[in-house]
């Protein structure tokens, strides 16, 4: 395949995957405003049809209604911020978002017969790179500058103490992700996407199944550096109005949202690549990579979606059922839980490993991977506080002098 032909193979992949991106985006909005109606027991976003006529199509119409709104709002800039940061800021933020997906799988391959192709097409914009897990973290974690730069920039100080309250929670949450990472690189001895789906599907047991305490420490991670509720302090309205983004309006708003939103999905493929199995369903999608059909491939991307929007569904679940944490309880879960039990899980994998190539692809080694996980956290319940007393103390600097005067 000649150079020219690469190129226009990866310019339609990647305006096929930044384009669906963007559209899941704005309709994985409006099914999150559903499920919250649904949970809180109200209806949610449901008149919005085809303009000009009574059809409601379910509320459908309600994502294009808001991002013309977004699009046709007047875009305020305050005299007071520093304006090239400040313009600078969303486009950061929004261009690692988006990038991430140059190496992300969206399914294993497509036959190249009947495509005038001899070879068949991997589902990625970037395929075959051996660091592909170093690329999206890479990428991930130069989103936080944008937050930081917004903030800054901003010169509001509810913008400032978000971007600040962000730099110290995606720093505290990049390393027990990172060690959940670890143990499925050492257990496939690869760093590339691809090959620990590869990897999970010859063997037939995904590593949710063989490890998980690392599961539990990168999903809980992955919600903390996608700033989700329990874990979205760097905007909580209640003491911050909007967080870092509260001098933003218009579309400059519009893509810190949107890119919030696509780091939750970059986390839902992660979390189904690293740890259920990618596009691999017993008995449904296996067979090797040469001998995929059309239908095998198709078959492969539906049964791939279905896992990821699962997890965005969780992801969804979790923020409309949960309170919370306070910042400190933050903090105090990434360096007195997290971190520790991302290590733990680490050693015992590497004992794994040493012990058989094959660690994690058998029986024995799945109960090893459960008896780790429950003695750890069994452990971790002994250490920790049973309890935590969140009422105001008597003494305290702010609570504790007007309460004696009023005694």
């Amino acid at each position: 395949m000649s150079l020219t032909t690469q190129t226009i193979e990866a310019l339609i992949k990647l305006a096929i995957v930044a384009g669906g991106v963007m559209t899941a985006a704005m309709y994985l909005v409006l099914v999150e405003r559903k499920m919250a109606g649904w949970i809180q027991g109200r209806l949610g976003p449901n008149r919005v049809g085809i303009p000009l006529t009574k059809i409601r199509l379910f509320g459908l119409g309600q994502p294009v209604a808001d991002a013309l709104k977004l699009i046709l709002k007047e875009d305020v800039t305050p005299a007071h911020v520093n304006r090239r940061i400040y313009n600078l800021a969303p486009l950061i933020i929004m261009t690692a978002a988006v990038s991430v997906f140059a190496v992300i799988p969206f399914g294993s391959i497509i036959p190249g017969e009947g495509l005038g192709r001899e070879n068949p097409i991997p589902l990625v914009v970037a395929p075959g790179i051996d660091v592909g897990m170093i690329f999206v973290f890479a990428l991930s974690s130069i989103a936080v500058y944008g937050v930081i730069l917004g903030g800054w920039a901003s010169n509001n100080k509810y913008s400032f103490l978000g971007a600040l309250r962000s730099s110290a929670q995606m720093i505290a949450y990049e390393l027990p992700l990172g060690l959940g990472l670890l143990g499925v690189v050492l257990a496939t001895g690869s760093l590339q996407l691809e090959k620990v789906i590869g990897v999970q599907a010859d063997t037939g047991i995904w590593f949710a199944l063989s490890q998980p305490l690392g599961f539990v420490v990168f999903v809980v991670a992955a919600f903390a550096e996608a700033a989700r509720l329990p874990f979205d302090l760097t905007e909580c309205e209640q003491e911050l109005v909007a967080g870092f983004h509260t001098e933003y309006s218009g579309m400059r708003l519009v893509l810190f949202l949107t890119a919030e939103f696509i780091h939750m999905i970059t986390a839902a493929f992660l979390i189904v690549i690293l740890f259920l199995g990618g596009w691999h369903f017993w008995g449904l999608t296996g067979g090797s990579e040469d001998a995929v059909t059309w239908l095998g491939a198709i078959v492969r991307i539906v049964v791939f979606m279905i896992k990821i929007l699962a997890v965005i569904l969780f992801f969804m679940l979790v923020r409309w059922s949960w309170p919370r944490f306070r910042f400190d309880q933050l903090m105090n879960l990434a360096w007195k839980m997290m971190l520790p039990l991302g290590i733990v899980n680490l050693i015992a994998v590497a004992i794994a490993v040493e012990m058989s190539a094959s660690a994690g692809a058998s029986l024995p080694w799945i109960v090893y991977g459960w008896i780790v996980a429950v003695v750890a956290w069994m452990v971790t319940a002994v250490c920790s506080p049973l309890m935590t007393d969140n009422t105001a103390r008597v003494g305290d600097a702010t609570v504790g002098a007007p309460l004696e005067k009023a005694g």
